[in-house]
């Protein structure tokens, strides 16, 4: 059986997560994108901390001996999947990085050309 003290702390914790996520979002710093799956973890969260036969439950068909390291297993896989989301993130961005300094390189090569070359003298009238 749960312990009601660990399921009021992971509560708590839930709660805590998803007002700061909310706060992220409500000032702009954290996208929609990323907010999704935080707000999900706290749901999950949440729900397995509240509904402790759940998670009993759960724990029995896991074979897991002390409940509530379903929350903490749980835990860690949303940020195995923030971070496996994240790296596909920053790989993305590396790669038009690159695209992006091979660009400019190109545009500053062109400009020096163009300054190096002799300007053509106007007809005189």
């Amino acid at each position: 059986m749960t312990p009601l003290r660990v399921s009021i702390a992971a509560s708590l914790a839930s709660v805590l997560l998803l007002l700061v996520v909310l706060e992220l979002i409500r000032g702009r710093r954290l996208k929609e994108r990323y907010a999704l799956l935080w707000l999900a973890t706290g749901l999950v969260l949440l729900v397995l901390s509240v509904w402790r036969e759940g998670l009993n439950t759960i724990a029995g068909w896991l074979g897991v001996g002390y409940p509530p390291a379903i929350l903490f297993a749980v835990a860690t896989l949303f940020i195995i999947v923030v971070l496996l989301d994240y790296s596909t993130v920053l790989s993305r961005l590396s790669d038009q990085n690159t695209v992006l300094a091979q660009r400019l390189a190109l545009l500053e090569e062109r400009l020096h050309r163009a300054e190096a070359e002799p300007k053509a003298e106007p007809p005189e009238p």
